[in-house]
């Protein structure tokens, strides 16, 4: 009987070391992959964000930073990612969407050329942030631009500041000095009593004009069509001068000295017809004299003509002008309103008429 039950014991012993040997492999396995998670892990750690970027490539949720940092162009979906140095920019466009003439889509594309960082948001002129921002920035015409503190960060305002007009923590682009015409007018050139005028004042037709009289396209444009509609509508339009001598015309300023001394003692328009007239002989001259036209009008008090002139009584008012002619984006002259019509440039008679008898029927 002892002989049976050692038999049979060392049969138990023989069939545990079986199923031990069979459960051998199971726990390797385990083992290998317990030391793979702990592989991984560690990789994970030292790699950073090596596996949180392939997850967001996988599931298409972005880049990682690091993956960012070290590329300059990545293509994604069809579409190109440049990396900039500057800020993001943005730059609400005060518009009218009824005004076809207020299109800004080639501005933008101008603008984005030199700010590639640009956002664009468009605002309503007459939403209330609209208002708010108009009567913030003084805004006289659209589109006007308006861009964030953030421009200030750029290269285009290192390199031209002087473009830009700040307003609190906004900056407003001066769209006359970059070739944006206004679209639209929010407000018309005040007209004051020291303003060089003629014609009824109580005139349904106002025309304002914004010239310089050292310009030869201003010469022709007031010898041919200014004085021809003066004459034709004398008793139905009040027409006022405003004086903006270009930076580019060096007697511009004395000349416009002289044409308001005049208008001191109602001689402006006199003297215009001078100045126009001879305006080569003058612009070739070393230096500007008007004395010698102020002499030829009848009427006109030379010793004060010349005491106001020398004193350059009226800077300030040809000062205040050319602020005028800026701030409704006008850059160059000739330029002139027919009430609340704009016209740029050297117009033809046949313009200016049509211009004039529009608004009379209306």
């Amino acid at each position: 009987m002892m002989e049976e039950k050692n038999e049979e014991g060392k049969t138990d012993e023989k069939k545990e070391e079986t199923k031990s040997e069979e459960t051998k492999p199971a726990d390797l396995k385990k083992r290998v992959k317990n030391y793979l998670s702990i592989i991984i892990l560690l990789a994970g750690l030292l790699a950073g964000s090596v596996f949180v970027d392939v997850a967001q490539f996988v599931s298409r949720q972005g880049f990682s930073p690091r993956a960012m940092r070290q590329l300059d162009v990545i293509p994604f979906e069809n579409r190109t990612w440049v990396a900039y140095n500057e800020p993001v920019v943005t730059v609400q466009v005060v518009n009218d969407s009824n005004c076809k003439e207020c299109d800004v889509t080639d501005a933008v594309k101008m603008m984005k050329r030199v700010m590639p960082t640009l956002l664009v948001k468009e605002m309503q002129f007459d939403s209330e942030d609209g208002k708010a921002l108009i009567d913030q920035m003084k805004i006289k015409s659209l589109p006007a631009f308006v861009f964030d503190e953030s421009v200030t960060k750029t290269d285009i305002y290192t390199q031209a500041q002087d473009i830009f007009q700040k307003q609190g923590d906004n900056y407003m682009i001066d769209t006359a000095q970059i070739g944006i015409q206004p679209g639209k007018f929010l407000s018309l050139p005040e007209i004051s009593a020291d303003d060089a005028q003629t014609g009824p004042k109580d005139a349904k037709v106002k025309m304002v004009i914004f010239s310089d009289f050292q310009c030869p396209y201003c010469k022709s444009f007031y010898e041919q069509g200014v004085k021809k509609a003066m004459a034709e509508y004398k008793d139905q339009v009040l027409f006022v001068f405003k004086e903006v001598p270009l930076s580019i015309h060096d007697k511009a300023v004395a000349a416009a000295m002289a044409g308001e001394c005049a208008n001191e003692q109602g001689k402006f328009w006199q003297m215009a017809d001078k100045l126009y007239a001879d305006q080569k002989t003058w612009s070739a001259a070393t230096t500007f004299n008007a004395t010698p036209y102020a002499s030829t009008i009848a009427g006109l008090n030379l010793a004060q003509f010349n005491q106001c002139v020398s004193s350059n009584k009226f800077q300030d008012k040809i000062n205040a002008d050319n602020q005028m002619a800026q701030e409704f984006g006008i850059s160059g002259t000739p330029a002139f309103f027919v009430n609340d019509k704009f016209f740029g440039g050297m117009v033809p008679y046949e313009q200016i008429k049509t211009a004039i008898d529009a608004q009379l029927t209306q």
